[in-house]
């Protein structure tokens, strides 16, 4: 089948690059197989694949043939604006230029942005022109070859799996080389695509400013937007924050989505993280903040007496849980009724913080659409103003109901000043971190990922997630399994289906195991508690077992 699919290309690409593309891979079997064997698969994450020739790479056919799938969807439902920005990557101006004209062909009003902008700026920009969808060329944090297509609802929030499926309803329709668009700039002259202006990212800046809970001053800060969109608008903010000692990772500082300094550009990674505090340590800053190129995760190290630390997302996320809760309670701005959301995945830490403020906690499913959705629940009821933190333990935050998905902006912003508070006091975030161990118990994690390519990784992947359905364990790593959740089948929890299974180990362990929905991998979430000196240990043998269950 994907031998005649490849024929189908050859005969009807008409872009040079990728025909040549084409030509090229001719007689390499394993390589058209794994370009042609399926389709991109659309969903709530919208699309995300390698770049380049093939149904299952993201090219300006597939691109383009998704958006017309889109467009009929928002013409069904009555749609008449979309709003579009694009990261740092390889070829998002170009995958956006492409969606617009689509786009603009189906007679929607398009508002683009004139340059790259962060993910949640698309967020926002949907909000403010009332546009019925927005899209988002990106692929996060993903390695250079990667690129990715995301779709928002009106609500400024990644689309439903019931808005997904009937989009893909409409996308499996479509032939990728009978999408019809003009030139760009003719829509642009016709005023059917039309730039996005200065006071747009005026007003979302001014929306951010308005999460402020302190002052930020005297604080040292190393910044890096890791060749991603954060270059220019994070600056800003700090800028308008009143920080003057800004060290910038020179290397890192312009836009490049071939990502020359670090291969995997995210700040969950050390190594992405490695120059930034190698210039954090000739400056001497307080700490170091780096964003992902799509600048909606944050990644901080902190200066101590033994050189500079990393910390992790679970860390940050309580941090600032702790830290906001704190200040809004003394300044007497904590609602009442307030409301943080947090993810399955997350550190069962914020439980605790939150319980000591008398503060509702929620949890969802993986990603960050699902604490946007609770936010618009929120909205509905009248409660916005209630909620207070959304946090994931992937580097993900959000404060204030002006967007619907992690912002790395209002994440820098709040995290210097909670520097800065602390820093006043005469301690740093990771003495802070200490304390909030020594109150509630020290939680350690570790996230593994076993990667599964190509045709064949997905089948494995496959039979593996079904072989743990069918087998459940009395024990793992020599820790009794004291509860198993299976959130495709359970109805105890208001949730939707998903693809995740949750081990409750005794000691407040756990197992969390889940594919991922943009990359061929399997993820597990480990958890313990216990000393630093136990869950150092545990860590280890958890990691051990999960490796020989799959295959490391």
């Amino acid at each position: 089948m994907y031998k005649e699919v490849y024929q189908e290309w050859l005969k009807n690409t008409k872009d040079q690059a990728l025909l040549c593309e084409l030509e090229k891979i001719s007689g390499d079997e394993k390589t058209i197989e794994n370009k042609f064997y399926k389709e991109l698969q659309f969903g709530t994450g919208g699309l995300r694949g390698e770049i380049g020739v093939g149904t299952n790479c993201l090219n300006i056919y597939t691109i383009g043939k998704a958006t017309e799938g889109v467009a009929q969807y928002v013409k069904a439902h009555g749609g008449k604006i979309a709003a579009i920005s694009y990261d740092s990557r390889i070829n998002s101006d170009v995958f956006a230029r492409r969606t617009a004209c689509v786009l603009a062909e189906n007679g929607l009003k398009v508002y683009i942005v004139k340059e790259l902008m962060p993910t949640p700026f698309l967020s926002f920009a949907t909000r403010y022109y009332g546009a019925d969808v927005g899209i988002m060329i990106t692929a996060s944090h993903n390695p250079a070859k990667y690129n990715g297509y995301k779709v928002y609802g009106s609500d400024g929030c990644q689309i439903t799996d019931k808005a997904a499926a009937e989009i893909t309803g409409y996308i499996s329709k479509v032939d990728c080389f009978s999408v019809k668009a003009e030139d760009f700039e003719k829509y642009v002259s016709e005023g059917r695509i039309e730039y996005i202006g200065e006071e747009t990212e005026e007003a979302y800046l001014c929306a951010v400013e308005k999460q402020s809970v302190c002052k930020a001053e005297g604080l040292k800060v190393t910044y890096t937007p890791l060749n991603g969109t954060g270059y220019r608008i994070v600056l800003k903010m700090l800028s308008r924050l009143g920080i003057k000692d800004i060290n910038i990772v020179t290397e890192q500082s312009k836009p490049d989505g071939n990502f020359p300094t670090c291969s995997y550009p995210n700040p969950e990674k050390p190594a992405a993280m490695q120059l930034g505090m190698q210039y954090a340590e000739k400056a001497d800053s307080d700490i170091l903040m780096a964003t992902d190129p799509d600048a909606d995760r944050v990644g901080i190290a902190v200066k101590t007496e033994n050189g500079y630390k990393l910390m992790s997302g679970n860390e940050v996320g309580v941090l600032l849980l702790d830290f906001l809760l704190t200040v809004r309670k003394e300044n007497g701005s904590l609602p009442k009724n307030a409301v943080v959301v947090k993810t399955i995945v997350t550190t069962k830490l914020a439980e605790k913080v939150a319980a000591k403020y008398g503060v509702k906690l929620i949890n969802v499913l993986t990603g960050f659409k699902y604490i946007g959705e609770q936010i618009g629940r929120l909205e509905k009821e009248g409660g916005a103003e209630d909620f207070v933190l959304g946090f994931e333990e992937s580097y993900g935050y959000l404060s204030g109901s002006y967007v619907r998905d992690k912002d790395a902006v209002v994440a820098v912003m709040l995290i210097t000043e909670m520097a800065s508070h602390y820093k006043r006091a005469g301690k740093t975030l990771w003495e802070r971190m200490a304390e909030i161990y020594s109150e509630y118990g020290t939680y350690a994690h570790k996230l593994l990922n076993y990667e599964f390519a190509g045709a064949s990784g997905a089948k494995e992947m496959e039979k593996l997630l079904k072989s743990l359905r069918e087998n459940i364990p009395e024990e793992i790593a020599g820790k009794k399994v004291t509860g198993y959740i299976d959130y495709l089948t359970q109805t105890k929890y208001d949730l939707p289906k998903a693809n995740v299974m949750q081990y409750d180990l005794e000691g407040d362990a756990q197992v969390i195991v889940r594919p991922s929905g943009t990359e061929p991998q399997i993820k597990i979430y480990l958890t313990v508690a216990g000393t630093p000196e136990e869950n150092a240990k545990d860590l280890v043998v958890l990691e051990n077992a999960m490796n020989l269950k799959f295959g490391k």
